[in-house]
């Protein structure tokens, strides 16, 4: 089998002659610059063959066109620390205006995936990250200010939110025209440790459902629940191909969680461990992980 056949194998719960796998990260340095950003994937991919790609700038590559300072400060995860957020007071929301993705910071990313595509055509299927717009909006004003925002100015947040909907939404309409297999959904408030479910159905999902339409012609969309006791059934009905929760850190685990979801589970390894970098217990999470689900509808990531 070839990646993309090993792939639409496990979404459809078929027979594989192997467990998809794939592991990604964040570049810090690399991700200010396309080329070096492609460079650092490509270097990555060669020595791992992973079944697919996620492309991953710096997590606030759809928000330095709104004007944040951030600066990678020796982070584990390569994640960048935010020196100026954008939002301190309500009325700031109002600011927000629709960018142009193919300018900038979100330009920039296009480009990376230009190249990719250019390298790498059919033969490895490349996934964009798309972080939420709930997810951006905290990027932006940092998470308590975004919860006391929604809770006392709703229409500003709405607002927003629209806002980077809308931008986000005009991103991955040039994304598909460079071949992306998918995006890589990533949610940061859809779990109980966040907000309260009957928040998230207001500032949430809603949104997320505007996303996910613009990429429902992609076959390869994941979504990414980040954080402790994801709100499964809330996004059941979500229009992807493969759910991803951090199934060893928190509930459920990969033999329930994949019992309510439609599409394939990707998981099984957990994350942090890596760094440890002990490949026993690496070796047994993803047998652990393959007997979880008999080796069914699995993707085997961290």
């Amino acid at each position: 089998m070839n990646k993309r056949e090993r792939l639409e194998a496990t979404l459809s719960g078929e027979a594989v002659d192997r467990v998809a796998a794939a592991l990604w990260r964040h570049w810090p340095g690399d991700d200010q610059r396309a080329e070096d950003l492609a460079a650092a994937h490509l270097a990555w991919q060669r020595a791992y063959d992973w079944d697919f790609i996620v492309a991953m700038p710096a997590q606030t590559f759809s928000l330095q066109d709104w004007g944040i300072e951030d600066r990678w400060r020796g982070d584990i995860d390569g994640t960048r620390a935010f020196v100026r957020r954008l939002i301190t007071e309500p009325e700031d929301w109002t600011s927000l205006k629709v960018l142009n993705p193919t300018d900038g910071s979100l330009g920039r990313q296009l480009d990376c995936l230009r190249l990719l595509n250019q390298e790498l055509g059919e033969e490895v299927p490349i996934v964009q990250v798309i972080y939420s717009p709930l997810a951006q909006a905290k990027f932006l004003a940092g998470d308590s200010n975004l919860i006391r925002h929604m809770r006392q100015n709703a229409g500003q947040i709405h607002h927003a939110l629209q806002t980077i909907t809308d931008t986000t939404v005009r991103f991955i309409q040039e994304a598909r025209k460079l071949g992306i297999a998918g995006i890589y959904y990533d949610v940061h408030h859809a779990n109980y440790s966040a907000m309260a479910e009957s928040e998230y159905e207001v500032f949430g999902r809603p949104y997320d459902l505007q996303l996910l339409r613009a990429a429902d012609e992609l076959w390869f969309n994941i979504l990414q629940i980040t954080g402790g006791n994801p709100m499964f059934h809330l996004m059941a009905d979500y229009p992807v191909s493969v759910v991803s929760w951090a199934d060893r850190q928190s509930a459920p685990s990969l033999s329930e969680g994949i019992k309510r979801i439609k599409g394939a589970a990707s998981g099984g390894i957990d994350r942090w461990a890596l760094h440890d970098e002990d490949p026993t217990n690496m070796l047994s999470q993803a047998q652990d992980a393959i007997r979880q689900t008999d080796a069914k509808k699995l993707i085997l990531t961290a």
